[in-house]
């Protein structure tokens, strides 16, 4: 039976709980430092049958040309990357995916992973070395991914851990996620993997290379939610550095559930995204097993996409109602076939936006009867597991084709921290408590 979500059902935990939770997060912070002063195969838990890797942290890839001035890079030369991933839900023990998608062949010299003190820094101890089948080195080939192999290392919930790559020549241009809202740092020549701060010279840049993910082993009782989204799941305009986005404030929420049960969160979310046609990255049910079906321990989806299709200002490019509706079945079967719960968020008000970099407005009344029309199947057509509506969150009551001036950017579209935070509220916990 399909459920109406549009505010959070759970209430605040009990007192009780709540410290409890603060105490446990507390805990597994401050073993980290007394583990490093034991050395790092003692850190890890032992495989035993009641364990799991789950995906604690994950981005979108995009090829590294997207035809849009401004959204191309040139690879790396002879540098160190350090690139830093938030984590949702902890883990004794720790693995990266690397993928060079839509991108040239990469060697990589050297990768270590680490918890990240601030800026480029790393915490004294926490350290460890990757490697992948047994190498520190590999050729990942061209539009390939590869995992690293396990370390030990407890990961917090909710902490920040820096990855660092070092190419050992020229690169072609890399695969990358442009929209980020994280601070990557890029050394001058040389490997500095294991440095605790990258050195003098190191620049800054607001994208994630070649990183896809970050898995942990955890408890089997765990799972992973994936945000499967378009601009408003990746964060666009949300704070950098903040990690203010609504899937990262969905896994606050989460660990500080009364439930005791943890849960990771995975943004995949593409700025432009679409549902039926590529655009800033390929369209959803072409990405849907790379970003959604090959991650670790995934139990449930969170569908937010369609608006981009429905508000197109190129008519070779329009869409039917029944076209977006029939893509949502899709992955709605897709994920039924794994055995994933799957919820669909409505699509939100966008007039006053503008085509970016041009005074061109996407809105028209004709679009947005379209959006209407997809939004009352998702709230009721009873095809999703549950819906989660954003629209009732984010619209003016009194002008319901506009955003609520309060969660406003400024753009018209997407949302500020709070507007991002009203978003993750809206999301009944339950849902994933079963």
């Amino acid at each position: 039976m399909q459920r109406m979500l549009t505010v959070k059902s759970d209430g605040k935990p009990d007192a009780f709980s709540f410290l409890f939770r603060r105490f446990v997060m507390t805990v597994a912070a401050a073993s980290v430092f007394a583990a490093a002063s034991l050395g790092a195969d003692v850190v890890g838990a032992a495989r035993n049958g009641n364990d799991n890797w789950v995906g604690t942290w994950s981005t979108a890839l995009h090829e590294p040309d997207l035809g849009v001035p401004g959204l191309s890079n040139p690879g790396f030369d002879n540098q160190t990357i350090r690139l830093i991933a938030h984590s949702s839900v902890g883990g004794t023990q720790v693995r990266v995916r690397l993928s060079t998608f839509g991108a040239g062949r990469l060697a990589i010299g050297s990768a270590h992973i680490a918890l990240r003190s601030a800026g480029s820094g790393i915490v004294a101890g926490t350290d460890r070395i990757l490697t992948f089948s047994g190498k520190t080195s590999i050729t990942d080939p061209a539009g390939a991914p590869v995992l690293s192999d396990p370390v030990n290392l407890i990961v917090p919930p909710l902490s920040d851990l820096a990855v660092s790559i070092f190419v050992p020549g020229k690169t072609p241009p890399a695969a990358w996620h442009f929209e980020s809202r994280q601070t990557t740092f890029v050394s001058q020549a040389g490997d500095f993997t294991a440095a605790t701060v990258m050195p003098g010279g190191t620049t800054t840049a607001v994208a994630f290379f070649w990183l896809a993910g970050v898995d942990v082993l955890t408890s089997r009782q765990t799972g992973a939610i994936v945000a499967f989204g378009d601009s408003l799941t990746d964060g666009t305009q949300s704070t950098l550095d903040a990690n203010a986005r609504w899937p990262d404030q969905l896994a606050r929420r989460l660990m500080e559930h009364p439930s005791n049960q943890p849960m990771g969160v995975l943004n995949e979310g593409i700025a432009g995204g679409r549902m039926l046609r590529d655009s800033l990255g390929p369209n959803a049910l072409a990405r849907f097993d790379r970003d959604v079906l090959s991650h670790s321990g995934v139990t449930d989806v969170i569908v937010q996409l369609g608006g981009n299709d429905i508000f197109t200002i190129n008519p070779a490019e329009e869409v039917t109602v029944d076209e977006v509706i029939q893509g949502h079945r899709q992955l709605i079967v897709r994920a039924h076939e794994k055995g994933l719960k799957i919820y669909g968020c409505t699509l939100n008000p966008v007039e006053g936006f503008l085509l970016p970099g041009t005074p061109i407005p996407v809105f028209s009344p004709a679009n947005e009867a379209k959006r209407q029309a997809v939004n009352q199947w998702i709230r009721t057509g009873g095809e999703y597991d549950g819906v989660i509506d954003f629209d009732r969150v984010l619209r003016d009551p009194n002008s319901p084709t506009r955003i609520l001036a309060m969660y406003d950017s400024g753009d018209h579209a997407h949302p500020t921290d709070a507007g991002y935070r009203a978003m993750a509220d809206a999301i009944d916990l339950s849902l994933f408590f079963k």
